[in-house]
C-alpha cells in the first residue's frame, strides 16, 4: 500500500512568483536492508559469533571481579560520608593548583588559538599559511591529553607547570579547530563590503569577522575552561600537578572517604563552571 503524502506548496524566486508542489511522506517506512535473506542472516550470525568470541578472549577473572565489586560498594558508600578534613591540606592545594592550571591554559591556549585559527579559515588567509596552520591544528590534537601529560613529565619533571603545558596545547587544538570552521563559515557579504571600501587585512577581521565569531569565542572559551579544570584531575594521576594526585594517592591507599571528598569537589566546582558559563554567554548574545 502506497503511503500517502502531504502536498506542500514553496515558493520558488526571489518574488514568489512561480510555485512548486512537492510530496512529503507521513508514514514512517523501513529503510532499505539487504534483500537476500540468506546474505542478510549469514552476516547477523558471524557478528554475533565475532560478539562471542571476542568476549571470550577478555579473560576475565571472575573471584577479583566480586572482589572489585566489594571495595566498588565501599567507595560508593563513602560518598554518604565523605572526609573533607583528614587531608585537607592535601586538597586544597590540589585544588589551587587544578584551578591554576585551568586558568592559565586556557587564556594562554586561546590567546594563542585565535591568530591560529585565523590562519586556518581558508576564506582568511593564503594557502601556505593555511597549510601550516592546519598542521599545526592536526599535530595539537592528535595524542590525547595523558599521552602528552607523560611526554611533559619526563621533559620537565613533575608538577603542575608540566599540566599546565599539556592543556595549554589541548585548548589550541581545541580552540583553533572550531573557530577556523567558525570563521570559514561568516557572512562573506560583509567580508566583500569592506574590502570594497579599501579596509585592511586587521579591519576586515576587526569589524566583519571577529564581530560573528565573539559569542561563539566566549562559549567556546569558557567550555574549555569546563574541559581543562577536569583534565586537571586527570593529568595529576600521572604526575602533572593537580588535584589528580591527590584522589591518586586516595585511591591507592584506599581512602575511600577522602577520594569522595575530592571527587565531590570536582563535581561542584564543574557545577559552579556551567552555571556561570551559561549567565556569561547570555551577556554576550
Amino acid at each position: 500500500m502506497n503511503a500517502p503524502v502531504l502536498n506542500v506548496q514553496v515558493a520558488i524566486g526571489g518574488h514568489g512568483a512561480a510555485m512548486a508542489t512537492r510530496a512529503w511522506p507521513t508514514q514512517w517506512k523501513r529503510p532499505p536492508w539487504i534483500a537476500n535473506a540468506a546474505l542478510r542472516y549469514g552476516l547477523m550470525g558471524l557478528a554475533l559469533l565475532w560478539l562471542v568470541l571476542a568476549l571470550g578472549s577478555l579473560e576475565i577473572n571472575w573471584q577479583r571481579v566480586s572482589e572489585g565489586l566489594v571495595r566498588g560498594w565501599r567507595f560508593v558508600a563513602a560518598f554518604a560520608q565523605p572526609d573533607f578534613v583528614s587531608r585537607q591540606h592535601d586538597i586544597v592545594v590540589g585544588f589551587v593548583e587544578s584551578l591554576t592550571m585551568a586558568l592559565t591554559s586556557t587564556a594562554v591556549g586561546v590567546a594563542l588559538a585565535i591568530p591560529i585559527a585565523v590562519g586556518a579559515a581558508r576564506n582568511l588567509a593564503p594557502l601556505p599559511v593555511y597549510l601550516f596552520c592546519r598542521t599545526v591544528v592536526a599535530l595539537s590534537r592528535t595524542l590525547n591529553e595523558i599521552i602528552i601529560a607523560i611526554f611533559m613529565v619526563v621533559m620537565f619533571g613533575f608538577g603542575p607547570f608540566a599540566g599546565f603545558l599539556t592543556l595549554t596545547i589541548a585548548t589550541i587544538g581545541f580552540m583553533a579547530k572550531l573557530l577556523a570552521e567558525d570563521m570559514e563559515e561568516v557572512k562573506a557579504s560583509q567580508l566583500e563590503a569592506l574590502r570594497a571600501t579599501g579596509a585592511s587585512y586587521m579591519q576586515v577581521l576587526v569589524y566583519a569577522v571577529y564581530p560573528q565569531v565573539l559569542p561563539r569565542l566566549v562559549g567556546l572559551s569558557l567550555y574549555r575552561l569546563d574541559i581543562n579544570f577536569r583534565e586537571s584531575a586527570v593529568v595529576g594521576i600521572v604526575g602533572a600537578g593537580g588535584i589528580g594526585a591527590t584522589l591518586n594517592t586516595a585511591m591507592d591507599r584506599y581512602e575511600f572517604n577522602t577520594a569522595a571528598a575530592v571527587i565531590l569537589v570536582i563535581i561542584g566546582i564543574v557545577m559552579l563552571a556551567e552555571y556561570a558559563s551559561g549567565w556569561i554567554r547570555k551577556r554576550f548574545d
